[in-house]
């Protein structure tokens, strides 16, 4: 359980891999009571998954547990492509506009760990050996039953219950949810390993040929993870709605890596210390819904797909962000139920996207004959020549790029420049004027101020000494200067319709260099100007206090609040 205070029914999240356990850190940290099982007596303690990608990196940032992370990963600056020994394209990290501009390498067990690790100073203990048994909604709540290792049972009634219990997802069958997709014909090996390559170890390569696919990841200190696809095996494979390993297959053996490695990478490789070995399936299968009732999934429960690009981890990670912030206002009835409904509106596209890429990027690396083949060989490297193209290509493997501008959370006016409405609000070096916790005015960055528990309202000011009638600045706006009395009661005005779920940082361009884009970098150039930033960092409103005042309280009580703007001041 949580440390709060309040009584509240805790919200059930079952499963404790990367996506439970961030739903459970995006609850703790709002106060809201949690209780986090997971049926194995012990977290596994293979990788599988291992890349972080630089929006997750952000996350963590504002989740202020990012430095362990970057203590303990292996950064990957660029990827290459290879066909049958000769490189066709390379993806350099460098120009991605964030202060991770890499593709981070770490075990999926060290990331759990960590997860846990912050979890526990939230008063959150993960419940081991508990298995969800049985469950029944209704308009109230959830009955849940729960048994332990010992054969003790517990009934329990969750406000909420977050289904992050994998591909597997035994919440999932029962709720009858469809798994749509299909299972590759191929078997895939993975092998984490040491590997002698002569290449810098900031690098991870891809290699296509005839004899099949491989793909070398450096994991730092000489461990690599290979991965390559392998002929049918003989035993049977697992039904279609249940992708994963193959434990009844003997695990590969260091000389099955070498001879893999000899007959595709085309590089001299010297290959040893197999340390962890298996086959698995892939598969790429969504579910059509996200939310039944109050029952949500996410993570593979929701979604299995290629591991191409690294992006499975990390889309369960960010939604549970997106939805975590959602179901605590929701639960401390601060907002209605319909703001909920907008997990899936946001998430399901982009899971959709994520099957559609990784699919389509497995076929064209296995391709050995036809268009595909032609396509990776004679066109990608005259895609992967034009600038606009490459920029695209870091910024969806980055995952900088998912936007929710289609969102109804979103509240779009237009400024010169800065983050539209949906997108992510970006890092920037600024001067605080003046913020909550009696924060005294001096640099800081927006990462540093946004506290992913609240909504930020980031007024951004551009003072200049004027003469006013009665004294005092005005803050010069074209023509139409605004005075300090009018932004005091903006954010006044905002703040009795967010009570307690506000913060707000008065910030300009702070002078001299710094740690970062500056503001007008980042934001844009219109002063006075104000940013909504969500809890799970994106920017929900955006536009002028001056004119926008009363469109702004609108969108925050349709969405996000219980209150009236009947009694409101008007702009």
């Amino acid at each position: 359980m949580t440390g709060a205070s309040n009584d509240a029914p805790p919200v059930l999240i079952v499963g404790a891999g990367p996506t439970g356990l961030a739903a459970a850190m995006s609850l703790a940290r709002a106060h809201v009571p949690v209780r986090l099982i997971d049926r194995a007596q012990q977290p596994d303690p293979h990788s599988r998954a291992i890349g972080i990608q630089a929006r997750t990196l952000e996350l963590l940032e504002q989740h202020r547990l990012v430095d362990r992370f970057l203590e303990l990963g292996h950064r990957a600056h660029s990827a290459n492509l290879y066909s049958n020994g000769h490189r066709l394209a390379r993806l350099d990290f460098d120009p991605l506009q964030t202060r991770y501009p890499y593709l981070l390498f770490l075990d999926q067990s060290t990331t759990e760990r960590l997860f846990t690790e912050h979890l526990a100073t939230l008063g959150v203990q993960v419940e081991r050996g508990v298995e969800l048994t049985m469950f029944a909604q209704g308009s109230a709540g959830i009955n849940a039953t729960l048994q332990r290792a010992d054969g003790h049972i517990e009934t329990l009634h969750p406000s909420y219950m977050i289904a992050a219990d994998g591909a597997h997802s035994a919440i999932r069958h029962r709720l009858g949810m469809s798994f749509a997709g299909k299972t590759f014909e191929q078997t895939f090996l993975l092998a984490d390993i040491e590997a002698d390559t002569g290449w810098s170890d900031d690098e991870f390569h891809i290699f296509a040929s005839g004899a099949g696919l491989a793909a070398l990841f450096p994991m730092g200190k000489g461990r690599h993870r290979l991965i390559a696809d392998h002929p049918a095996m003989p035993a049977a494979s697992p039904p279609d709605d249940n992708p994963g390993t193959l434990a009844s297959i003997p695990a590969p053996t260091l000389d099955e890596c070498r001879t893999i490695a000899k007959s595709r990478i085309h590089h001299p490789v010297e290959l040893s210390g197999l340390s962890w070995s298996s086959y698995f399936h892939l598969n790429s299968r969504m579910v059509e819904q996200l939310r039944a009732q109050r029952v949500f999934l996410a993570g593979d429960s929701a979604h299995v797909h290629s591991p191409a690009g690294g992006q499975g981890m990390n889309t369960g990670i960010q939604e549970a962000f997106n939805l975590g912030w959602k179901i605590a206002r929701v639960v401390r009835g601060d907002a209605p139920d319909r703001l909920l409904d907008t997990y899936h509106l946001e998430r399901h596209p982009i899971e959709r996207d994520v099957l559609r890429q990784t699919s389509f990027v497995t076929h064209l690396a296995e391709a050995d004959h036809g268009p595909l083949k032609l396509l990776r060989e004679r066109v990608m490297p005259v895609l992967a020549a034009l600038g606009p193209l490459r920029d695209a290509a870091r910024l969806t493997v980055s995952e900088l790029a998912i936007q929710y501008r289609r969102s109804p959370l979103t509240l779009e006016r237009v400024l010169d420049g800065g983050p539209r409405a949906g997108e992510r609000a970006p890092d920037a070096f600024v001067h605080v004027v003046d913020g909550p916790l009696g924060r005294v005015p001096g640099a800081g960055c927006i990462f540093d101020l946004h506290d992913p528990a609240f909504f930020s309202l980031f007024l951004l000011v551009d003072p200049v000494e004027d003469a006013v009638p009665g004294g005092g600045k005005l803050l010069a706006l074209g023509r139409k200067p605004v005075r300090p009395a009018d932004l005091d009661r903006f954010v006044a005005a905002v703040e009795d319709l967010l009570p307690g779920a506000l913060r707000v940082w008065r910030v300009s361009d702070a002078d001299g260099a710094g740690s970062g884009p500056t503001l007008s970098e980042s934001f844009g150039r219109t002063r006075p100007s104000f940013y909504l930033v969500r809890p799970d960092g994106y920017v929900c409103a955006r536009g002028r206090p001056g004119s926008d005042l009363n469109g702004l309280l609108r969108h925050c009580e349709a969405w996000f609040a219980k209150g009236s703007i009947s009694d409101s001041p008007s702009a």
